[in-house]
């Protein structure tokens, strides 16, 4: 497979990876200008920008960068390996890191009224979306068009079938509370970016005492936020989609929620 295919494979499949390009070579290198490779955060490559301890020494420079979340250019001496240098091919090597982050991502757990809603409206903020729920009616692209992804088993089962980590900002719009007791111990041990429950005061605080009950621990239920959303006085589904990404897009990009000050022109 080439690189560019590997690319739009990413972009596709919601993944991340880092490109690595030799911007430039001088004397005698195992690859030249515009050779390419793509690390995958496991570590495994497609293509090459030379092989040997030179592509050794840039893949775990890639592997560390995505971690990072920085880019980074790299240049190596091919002359003296017992000074440090990887090689012995006598020229010099220039190579730029740059890592390549997945979308971020809606797991919305609950096909119905809101959940359709938050899928809508989370497509065209530019999230990929991603639809859950073991209600199979509900889970498909018929009824949720604008999701990427389905899910279409129970809550328990889901860590199972997709990663959660912390590109995915995951929203629990369910049924009811069994549904939500049922599938939090296994959501819990996951690490999504933001969790959060649709409910009122009354539903979480049942939730929290049949959690509680089943012996999790009280310091994983503060990571959840619920009831969830900002608070608009939303009432219809499309109103509560409004206040519940008001309030992803606050953690994700880490801002206040209060009223924003404009400076005045007048």
């Amino acid at each position: 497979m080439s690189v560019f295919k590997a690319l739009a494979e990413l972009e596709e499949k919601g993944q991340g990876g880092v490109l690595c390009t030799i911007l430039s070579s001088q004397g005698s290198t195992p690859r030249h200008s515009g050779s390419r490779m793509l690390v995958y955060p496991d570590g495994t490559i497609i293509g090459t920008v030379g092989g040997g301890e030179l592509e050794n020494r840039v893949i775990q420079e890639a592997i560390e960068a995505y971690r990072e979340g920085i880019s980074k250019r790299l240049v190596y001496s091919m002359v003296n390996p017992s000074e440090g240098d990887p090689g012995v091919c006598g020229g010099t090597v220039e190579v730029y890191v740059e890592p390549i982050f997945p979308k971020a991502r809606l797991l919305i757990v609950g096909g119905g009224h809101v959940g359709r809603a938050v899928a809508h409206l989370g497509k065209w903020l530019g999230f990929r979306v991603a639809i859950s729920d073991d209600r199979i009616e509900l889970c498909n692209s018929k009824n949720i068009p604008e999701a990427d992804e389905f899910y279409p088993v129970p809550i328990r089962e889901l860590p199972a079938k997709t990663s959660i980590g912390p590109e995915t900002f995951l929203i629990l719009v369910t049924r009811g509370v069994s549904v939500d007791v049922e599938g939090l111990p296994a959501l819990l041990k996951c690490n999504p970016s933001y969790l959060g429950i649709i409910g009122s005061k009354k539903r979480w605080l049942t939730t929290v005492k049949a959690l509680q009950e089943q012996g999790i621990d009280s310091a994983l239920l503060e990571k959840i936020r619920s009831p969830i959303g900002l608070d608009i006085g939303a009432e219809t589904p499309e109103e509560i989609a409004v206040s519940i990404l008001a309030e992803v897009l606050m953690i994700k990009n880490q801002a206040s929620g209060k009223p924003k000050q404009y400076k005045d022109f007048s």
